[in-house]
């Protein structure tokens, strides 16, 4: 099996790396090594050996991408991971955020199209897409926040509501990544994911918050808590989000086109 893995470097990106290499799939590599640290991991992804080719392009450059393209023909399955991904940032500078998100994915799609790619394409997306969710009831516990009429969380039937200039750029990603399935016929798929945290991600306090959590402890830095520590968030471990990816990958036809609302879920 052949996959290109854009955002290679990342936390997602680098244990999706590791699990295929380690499954002896030819793996590529493409990351513009742009976060700090993203060349550890490469370089730590380098040191397991198999079958892997790293490349260092931007989804932003047209030549980069039509670089791309003959690894695209021949490849079984894209992930798509590459992305801007702290809210706080695409704030500051919205249109850097568009720029990565919504027109590096739309370049990928291109490139897929133009190499007329059979591979699966499983996009990152985000829960962000539903917004804010104001219509619905949030009601206080003695130790947490809780949705008052969804105990088991937000099924995809949700209709979408982009907030924040990141909802907004990764929300028209997602729409486009399942248009081009049905217009184009790319074999799509959209993951709409909660917080994911494992190993090899060097989080900071606005992004990567699990990982920030335990560094600022380790370090004896202060943490700040905002409101009054009842909010609640979903987490998902890297390894069962990957086991998500393969599950997809290897259901091919029945996942086709599909989009999937992906976190760890209620505890019953």
């Amino acid at each position: 099996m052949r996959i290109v893995v854009t955002g290679g470097a990342g936390v997602i990106g680098s244990n999706a790396v590791e699990y295929y290499l380690r499954k002896k799939a030819e793996v590529i590599v493409f990351d513009n090594l742009s976060r700090e640290n993203t060349p550890k991991n490469l370089a730590w992804l380098k040191s397991l050996g198999g079958k892997l080719t790293c490349i260092k392009g931007d989804l932003r450059s047209t030549t980069d991408m039509d670089n791309l393209i003959a690894y695209l023909k021949k490849a079984d399955v894209v992930l798509h991971l590459a992305a801007q991904v702290a809210v706080t940032t695409s704030v500051i500078n919205p249109r850097e955020d568009f720029e990565i998100n919504a027109l590096g994915t739309f370049n990928l799609l291109e490139a897929m199209r133009v190499a007329r790619s059979r591979a699966k394409l499983i996009y990152s997306s985000t829960n962000k897409v539903y917004g804010s969710m104001e219509d619905v009831k949030v009601e206080e516990q003695s130790t947490r926040y809780a949705y008052a009429e969804l105990p088991f969380g937000v099924s995809e039937d949700r209709l979408l509501d982009f907030h924040s200039p990141y909802g907004c750029s990764k929300g028209a990603a997602d729409q486009y990544v399942h248009d081009y399935g049905r217009i184009y016929g790319l074999d799509t798929v959209v993951m709409r994911q909660s917080c994911i945290y494992g190993p090899r991600q060097f989080g900071v306090e606005d992004q990567g918050w699990v990982a920030w959590f335990i560094i600022a402890t380790t370090l004896g830095k202060h943490l700040t808590i905002y409101g009054n520590g009842k909010q609640v968030r979903d987490l998902l471990y890297i390894d069962d989000l990957i086991q998500a990816y393969d599950m997809v990958i290897h259901n091919g036809e029945k996942t086709r086109g599909g989009i999937y609302n992906i976190g760890g879920g209620a505890i019953n």
